[in-house]
């Protein structure tokens, strides 16, 4: 799946010379976490809602009310945002984007064209929908975790076992970091299966069972 599909494409922006005082109300009245800064319709930086609460004075200032919103009006996001920055395309896909988000500890990524124009922005959550799209948990109350071999087949095995009670496949994935040496994790999330405890004898008979979870379908 595709970050084009997830990211906001209405993005809110500001330009490089905005000050700090208004990039904070901007934030507030739109209820979003990061601005993006453009110049000459490029993409220059980008400045978060943690990046403001640090450049602010602390609680403990002897400043007046007066004097802190003068300060705040006098700095700029050039000197806050970051520059050092992450981007994605609309053509990647969705895990990538949220693999750079974990490696890089951040929560947000500006999507650019191959210009580097600013196309679009995805955000953590926006990639938490798409995955939880991705897992099928919203349409199918089934999920089975098995250790298979590690070889041609082995998946189609299992899929064969689940047809021949009814079962509907709407997702399966798998990964080897857990399993041993020639083996690997299947997990498959499925529905309408005709005859649960005949489907888990077969499956047992033939494979590992890691387990067995039922999710209500909303």
């Amino acid at each position: 799946m595709l970050v084009k599909y997830w990211m906001t494409t209405e993005v809110i922006t500001v330009d490089e010379d905005v000050s700090l005082m208004q990039a904070s109300k901007l934030m507030k009245e739109h209820g979003i976490k990061h601005l993006p800064v453009i110049q000459e319709r490029r993409l220059v930086g980008i400045v978060s809602d943690r990046d403001l609460k640090e450049a602010q004075p602390s609680d403990a200032t002897s400043l007046d009310i007066h004097e802190l919103y003068y300060l705040l009006d006098k700095v700029r996001i050039k000197s806050l945002m970051s520059t050092n920055l992450h981007t994605t395309t609309g053509e990647e896909v969705i895990e990538r984007a949220a693999s750079l988000m974990l490696d890089y500890d951040i929560s947000a990524l500006p999507v650019v064209d191959q210009e580097g124009k600013l196309k679009g922005i995805v955000t953590k959550g926006d990639l938490f929908r798409g995955l939880i799209a991705i897992s099928g948990i919203q349409r199918a109350q089934l999920q089975i975790g098995l250790e298979i071999e590690d070889r041609p087949g082995a998946v189609k095995k299992v899929t064969d076992l689940i047809r021949t009670q009814g079962g509907r496949i709407v997702n399966f994935t798998t990964h080897y970091e857990e399993a041993p040496e020639g083996f690997r994790h299947l997990y498959i999330r499925c529905k309408a299966v005709e005859n649960e405890d005949a489907l888990f004898g077969k499956l047992e008979k033939n494979f590992k069972l890691l387990y067995r979870a039922h999710y209500k379908v909303e």
